[in-house]
C-alpha cells in the first residue's frame, strides 16, 4: 500500500512547508558538515597530544636509564600507566628498537611485538598514525628514543577513536541543540510571515490563484464598459480595453503607471477621478462620447485608491434628444387637436347659426395659414428631418408665447447632406440650440427665435439660431459650452448638458461652433459644418 502524504491546500501552507523543509535541511546539511569538521579537528588535536606525550615520555631521563637495565619493564610499565593517568591518552607503549614491548595497559601484551609502523621512528622521526592495534582503532604517535644519538628504543601515544568519536558526539549535541532551536524559531517566523501571507492570498493555493487571474484578464477584456483603477497616487493601476476605448487613451502599457493628470482627459472629467469622495452616475463629456462616471475609494486603514467605471451612453443620448424632440411633437399635436377642437366647433357652431359662409371663410383662413407655414418651412429646407424638427419647434415655441420663424436666407435641398452627417446629430445640434433660443427669449417683450440654414459654396452647412432673450455675457463665452452652465434653476434631470452635447457633435465632425450677441440684442449662435467631397458630386449630379 502506497502512502501519500496530504500536500497543504493554500499557497501560504505550501510556502510554510516548502520553507520548514528547506531550514531543516539547511540545518541537517551544517550539522552533518560539522560533525565531518569537528572530527578531523577533533583527531587532529588527538594526534598533538599523543606527540606531545610521546616526545616527553621519549625524553625523560629516567627512561634512558630504565632502558639500560638488565629488566627495563619493571621500572618502566609503572611510569608508562602514571603517564596514561595523567595526560588523559588511553595507551603509553615504549619498546625496544625491535618493536618488543617493555610497556602496555594490558601486561599480557609485555614482550610481544608492537602492532604498528616504526620505519620512519627508527630513521629518527616522529610521526602519527591511524592503526588498529589490541584496544582497537587509535590516533598514535611514534617518536624514537635517543641515547647520545644512538636509538635505543621507541615511544608511542595514542588516543583511542571511540574516545574521540564520544568527545565529538558531545560537540553534536549541543550543535544540534542549537540548530533545533533555530529550526523552531525559523519555523515560528515562517508560520507568522504565512499567516499573514494567507490573510492576503484568502487561503488561496497557487492553482486557485493562477485560475483567478486568468479569469480576471478576461473579464476585463469581455466587458464593454470601461474599468479603471488607480492606486493612492492617482496613477493608472489597471484599465482595461473598454476604459481605454472610452477615454481614448494609448495602449494599455503605455497607460499603466502614469498619472490621471497627464492623461490629456476634460477637466471635469479628471476632475472626477482625482476627487476622494465617490460620484455616482455622473455625466461627463469627453472629445466625441458621453459618459456615465462611477468611482469608489479603496479602503483599509488608510487610502488605497479608487475604483472607476465608465458607461458609454452617447447612443442613448442621443436617442434621449430624439424622444425629447418626439415628445415636443407630440405636445405640439396635442395642442394643436386641441386648437382644431376649437375651431371646429366654431365651425359647426357658425352653420347651425345659418351663417355657412363666414363658416367656410372660417376655416378656409385657418387652412391657409397652417399651410402656409408648411410651405414656408419647406420651401426654406427641404432635408426632411430638418424640416419635420423646424415644425415641431414651431409648434411647441407658438404654445410657450415665442414666435419662431426661419429666415429667408434658409435654403438647404434634400440629398445634399452626406452619409457622414447623420440626421440624428443634426437633431441635437439644432434640436438642442433652440430649445436653448426658446429658454432665453421666453419672458420678453415679443419674443422670437430666428433660424437660418443653408449651405456655402455647396460645401459647408451653416445653421444660426438667434433670439430675443438677454444674450450672453462676452466673458463668459466659453463657458457656456461647458457642461453643467446654466442660468436657468436646476431641474431632476439637471441641466447644463445641451451645448456641450452641441460642441461635442459640431467637434466630431469637424465643425466650427460660436457665439455672438444680436443686432436687436440676444445671442447669436452659429454653427458650421464641413459636407466634404461626397456631398458636391450628389448635388452636381441632382442638378444635372
Amino acid at each position: 500500500m502506497r502512502l501519500t502524504l496530504p500536500l497543504p491546500r493554500s499557497l501560504a501552507g505550501q510556502l510554510f512547508a516548502m520553507q520548514a523543509v528547506l531550514i531543516a535541511v539547511v540545518v541537517a546539511g551544517y550539522a552533518l558538515f560539522s560533525y565531518v569538521s569537528d572530527r578531523n579537528q577533533a583527531e587532529e588535536a588527538a594526534g598533538l597530544q599523543a606527540t606531545s606525550v610521546a616526545l616527553a615520555v621519549a625524553d625523560s631521563p629516567s627512561v634512558r636509564e630504565a632502558i639500560r637495565t638488565p629488566d627495563p619493564s619493571a621500572e618502566l610499565q609503572p611510569y608508562a600507566l602514571a603517564v596514561v593517568r595523567d595526560t588523559d591518552v588511553d595507551f603509553v607503549t615504549i619498546m625496544d628498537p625491535r618493536g618488543i614491548r617493555w610497556s602496555h595497559p594490558d601486561p599480557a601484551q609485555i614482550g610481544l611485538v608492537f602492532q604498528g609502523h616504526t620505519g620512519p621512528a627508527l630513521q629518527g622521526r616522529t610521526f602519527t598514525e591511524t592503526y588498529t592495534g589490541t584496544l582497537g582503532p587509535s590516533v598514535r604517535a611514534v617518536t624514537p628514543v635517543l641515547d647520545d644519538e644512538r636509538i635505543v628504543g621507541l615511544v608511542s601515544a595514542g588516543i583511542r577513536v571511540e574516545e574521540i568519536s564520544q568527545r565529538v558526539r558531545g560537540q553534536l549535541t549541543a550543535l544540534l541543540a542549537v540548530a533545533a532551536g533555530a529550526l523552531g524559531l525559523g519555523a515560528v517566523g515562517t508560520y507568522v510571515i504565512n499567516a499573514r501571507l494567507r490573510r492576503h492570498t484568502h487561503g488561496m493555493n497557487a492553482a486557485e490563484l493562477s485560475h483567478m487571474h486568468d479569469y480576471h484578464q478576461a473579464a476585463l477584456h469581455a466587458v464593454r464598459e470601461g474599468l479603471l483603477m488607480l492606486d493612492g497616487q492617482h496613477r493608472v493601476a489597471l484599465i482595461n480595453d473598454g476604459g481605454r476605448v472610452l477615454l481614448g487613451v494609448e495602449q494599455e502599457e503605455d497607460v499603466v503607471g502614469r498619472p490621471v493628470a497627464e492623461l490629456d482627459l476634460p477637466a471635469p472629467l479628471t476632475g472626477a477621478l482625482l476627487a476622494s469622495e465617490p460620484r455616482v452616475d455622473e455625466v461627463h463629456l469627453t472629445a466625441d462620447r458621453v459618459l456615465v462616471v462611477n468611482t469608489s475609494p479603496v479602503t483599509g486603514g488608510q487610502r488605497r485608491g479608487s475604483v472607476v467605471t465608465l458607461r458609454d451612453v452617447t447612443e442613448l443620448q442621443s436617442l434621449m434628444g430624439e424622444l425629447d424632440s418626439e415628445r415636443g411633437f407630440t405636445q405640439a399635436l396635442r395642442s394643436q387637436a386641441h386648437e382644431a377642437a376649437n375651431r371646429l366647433h366654431t365651425v359647426v357652431s357658425l352653420i347651425e347659426l345659418g351663417r355657412a359662409e363666414e363658416a367656410v371663410d372660417f376655416a378656409t383662413a385657418e387652412l391657409e395659414l397652417a399651410q402656409a407655414l408648411t410651405d414656408q418651412v419647406v420651401a426654406a429646407v427641404s432635408e426632411p428631418v430638418l424640416a419635420a424638427l423646424l415644425l415641431g419647434k414651431t409648434a411647441q415655441a407658438n404654445e410657450r408665447g415665442v414666435e419662431l420663424v426661419v429666415s429667408p436666407d434658409s435654403r438647404l435641398d434634400d440629398g445634399l447632406l452626406p452619409d457622414s452627417l447623420p440626421a440624428r446629430d443634426l437633431v441635437t445640434i439644432l434640436g438642442n440650440l433652440i430649445d436653448n433660443a426658446v429658454d432665453a427669449a421666453q419672458g420678453g417683450l415679443r419674443p422670437r427665435v430666428t433660424v437660418t440654414a443653408l449651405t456655402e459654396n455647396v460645401s459647408r452647412l451653416i445653421l444660426r439660431v438667434s433670439d430675443t432673450g438677454p444674450g450672453v455675457d462676452p466673458d463668459r463665452t466659453e463657458a457656456v459650452f461647458r457642461r453643467g452652465f446654466t442660468t436657468k434653476p436646476s431641474g431632476p434631470g439637471g441641466r447644463g448638458l445641451g451645448l456641450a452635447l452641441v460642441q461635442q457633435a459640431v467637434a466630431r465632425h469637424g465643425g466650427a461652433l460660436s457665439v455672438t450677441s444680436g443686432e436687436e440684442g440676444g445671442a447669436v449662435f452659429e454653427v458650421r459644418l464641413p459636407l466634404g467631397a461626397p456631398a458636391v458630386v450628389r448635388a452636381a449630379g441632382g442638378a444635372v
